[in-house]
């Protein structure tokens, strides 16, 4: 083969923050956004790669295990030396990588960079599970994300119209509908941009490890209540948000196939009052965002992603959509020295990766 195209969306997580990490459950849909990678096969054994969006080059030798680099580069590097340990050969290729999913919304760009990468490199000749674990010790080991891998399934997975209930214990995936009828599904960026390795986010996965070592199991779903609340502050309000946000997903998966998408508005609701009080991982920009969706008529809200920025996701009947929109243009800004950007949510499919002759 001469050529290949990758295309690897990025996802919405409806409900179920902070659980892949703790084999939880989480409840995400993959969305027309993504990320294309395409790779020409050259002669050398080298990788020359172009990051057009941000119009930034890097080219490393084949033959050994790349030196280490920040950012983008990160994952390119990455991503070449752990295909190349799972035993895919990878060839000399000249990288073409761009994309129109926002960076640092929550809305799992960095995921979709580095399964596009894999897929464009021969990864697709791994299974799914193992292709997205390989992704996550990209993200762990050589960009310092310590990522689960609820980002890479929800990319590889996806399909439209459907949203995926995932397991992270086994780990499996289960789809169910996800036909929202007469609501409108949108996602807001706050204008607070995030970034996974950096902040809180490495923090609440040490305070994870702390409880599961407090309370003697390997995983907070075998947790008993009653020990929880004995753990110390804040660690109790952390475990407890992760086992009622694996309720909340159930639930949300139960609406889903009985199609009563209004049910989702308070679900939506409760988690982000946990995200925000128990995990503590929301800001004001978000707060400011919410209240704001909610006076205008969102049924309601929360913060997606990681958390410490990002974006906010909404649920609406269609007919308020519009009276979102101009809320958002007039008092958001005002209230934050943000611009806020409105997506309506296209629940969309999984990856593609094409030959080209």
């Amino acid at each position: 083969m001469s050529a290949r195209t990758a295309l690897a969306p990025g996802r919405v997580n409806l409900v179920g923050e902070h659980t892949d990490y703790n084999d939880g459950l989480a409840l995400p849909f993959a969305i027309a956004q993504g990320v294309t990678v395409h790779a020409v096969r050259i002669a050398e054994p080298r990788i020359e790669a172009h990051a057009v969006d941000l119009g930034e080059r890097d080219a490393f030798a084949l033959h050994d295990e790349p030196a280490r680099e920040p950012g983008w580069r990160a994952f390119v590097r990455g991503t070449v030396a752990e295909l190349r340990r799972a035993g895919v050969d990878v060839a000399g290729a000249r990288l073409r990588i761009g994309g129109d999913v926002p960076r640092g919304a929550g809305l799992a760009s960095s995921a979709a960079l580095g399964v596009a990468l894999a897929l464009a490199l021969g990864g697709d000749a791994l299974d799914a599970l193992e292709l997205a674990r390989l992704c996550s010790r990209v993200e762990n080991e050589w960009v310092g994300a310590q990522t689960g891998l609820l980002d890479q399934l929800a990319s590889l997975h996806g399909e439209p119209g459907a949203a995926l209930v995932i397991d992270f214990r086994a780990p499996s995936v289960e789809r169910v509908p996800c036909e929202l009828g007469d609501w409108s599904l949108a996602v807001l960026g706050s204008g607070a941009r995030h970034t996974h390795a950096e902040g809180g986010y490495n923090a609440r996965r040490a305070e994870m490890r702390r409880a599961r070592e407090r309370l003697g199991v390997a995983s907070l779903r075998d947790a008993d209540p009653a020990a929880v609340a004995s753990l110390p502050e804040p660690l109790d309000r952390r475990v407890r948000h992760v086992l009622e946000e694996n309720a909340r997903v159930e639930a949300a998966a139960a609406a889903l196939r009985a199609g009563d998408v209004a049910a989702l508005g308070p679900l939506l609701e409760a988690s982000h009052a946990s995200l925000r009080d128990a995990y503590e991982v929301s800001v004001p920009e978000v707060e400011a965002a919410r209240s704001t969706l909610l006076a205008a008529g969102a049924t309601g809200a929360r913060m997606i992603g990681g958390g410490f920025g990002g974006s906010v996701l909404i649920l609406a009947e269609q007919s308020a959509v519009n009276d979102i929109r101009r809320a958002l243009m007039d008092e958001y800004p005002r209230r934050t020295q943000c611009i806020g950007r409105l997506h309506l949510c296209r629940i969309s499919g999984g990856p593609g990766a094409v030959t080209v002759a």
